[in-house]
């Protein structure tokens, strides 16, 4: 055999096994592309008859960007029956961003039954916001109640003292709708309760008496719904009623009374600081008398000391000495009769 014909033959070898490879590379392509026209030609035929207007190749598209093209479909297809702008590029966008493009094409077909002109970018952007944007608009068309305070809280009424001390307990109900152009960073229902419950809680202190607020609760109401509570939230207050007010304790006296306890405690403290000074100084008064009764019996101790000399000079005599003694006897007697028992008899000659 020659070298050309065995060069030959080599290049057939090649040839065909290229060709094999070839062939065994285009049917696994077939075989992908079979499998994903059968999987989604149901979806894409839907589409078509529903006139979503999206393509197969767009379907298989979305699941090699990992997004579920039924959720997509579906949500064209409502929106095409609905008459409402949301393109589907845009909803594979809002899906790939996290958020549900079916709950906002719900809220977008609701808001345009309901003529509240919410566009395709709002309702996107409070559905990412974590908002439930189908809820805020069934809550725009039919407005929801709101308890003030909220019992789940653990509050049953709202409490507040009227100018003449007695205390009302109040339960209002706010009726409030949806404010789509605040939703997005407006507050939220806990702050209309606590704002409703300042509002209330003020004007029950303005009121002159209990009595008042008990005959027109709708004063309440009306100077509540005044103040524009609803600024900055993401709900209009619609109206405020009164369900209930209860009288509650005399606050007022029970202050006074608490306060004249206190009064008496302090008098009873003054009045104790003050005995305690009068016996103290009744103390000292007694050691000072003591100490002078003390100074008197040393200065009667010399008495006997100054006769014995007046004798030794020669200047006292018997006889004055017995007068003395007379004189003092004397002093005694009418000291004794007289009742003074202050005055201690004392000899001369002790």
């Amino acid at each position: 055999m020659s070298i050309q014909s065995i060069l030959g033959l080599s290049v057939l070898a090649k040839a065909g096994t290229a060709g094999i490879v070839g062939v065994v590379v285009l049917i696994i392509l077939l075989l992908i592309v079979g499998f994903f026209v059968i999987t989604y030609f149901g979806l894409y035929i839907q589409a078509y008859l529903a006139g979503a207007k999206i393509s197969l190749v767009q379907i298989i598209m979305m699941r090699l960007r990992k997004v579920q093209p039924g959720v997509i479909v579906r949500a064209k297809i409502m929106a095409v029956q609905a008459d409402v702008d949301a393109d589907a590029r845009a909803l594979e966008a809002h899906y790939l961003a996290g958020g549900n493009p079916t709950r906002v094409v719900q809220a977008l077909v609701a808001a345009d039954r309901a003529d509240l002109g919410l566009k395709f970018r709002v309702a996107t952007g409070i559905d990412l916001a974590g908002r439930d944007v189908l809820e805020a608009v069934r809550t725009c068309v039919n407005p929801k109640v709101i308890d003030a305070p909220d019992p789940r809280k653990g509050r049953e009424t709202l409490d507040a003292v009227a100018r003449d001390g007695i205390q009302l307990r109040a339960k209002a109900r706010v009726t409030v709708k949806t404010h789509l152009a605040r939703l997005i960073g407006g507050a939220t229902e806990d702050t209309i309760i606590a704002r409703v419950g300042e509002g209330i809680v003020s004007a029950i202190g303005s009121a002159a008496t209990f009595k008042a607020v008990l005959e027109n609760p709708d004063v309440i109401s009306k100077a509540v719904l005044g103040r524009g509570l609803d600024s900055g939230t993401s709900f209009e207050i619609v109206s405020i009623d009164i369900a209930d007010v209860d009288v509650g304790e005399n606050i007022g006296a029970r202050l006074q009374a608490e306060q004249a306890e206190a009064d008496k405690r302090v008098a009873q403290a003054k009045a104790e600081e003050r005995r305690a000074m009068a016996v103290a100084a009744e103390q000292e008064m007694n050691a000072a008398v003591q100490e002078n009764r003390a100074k008197v019996v040393l200065a009667e101790a010399e008495i006997p000391l100054a006769i014995a000399e007046s004798f030794r000079s020669g200047n006292l005599g018997i006889m004055d000495y017995y007068r003395l003694k007379n004189i003092q006897a004397d002093t005694n007697m009418r000291n004794s009769v007289g009742g003074d028992e202050r005055s201690t008899p004392i000899a001369p000659g002790s």
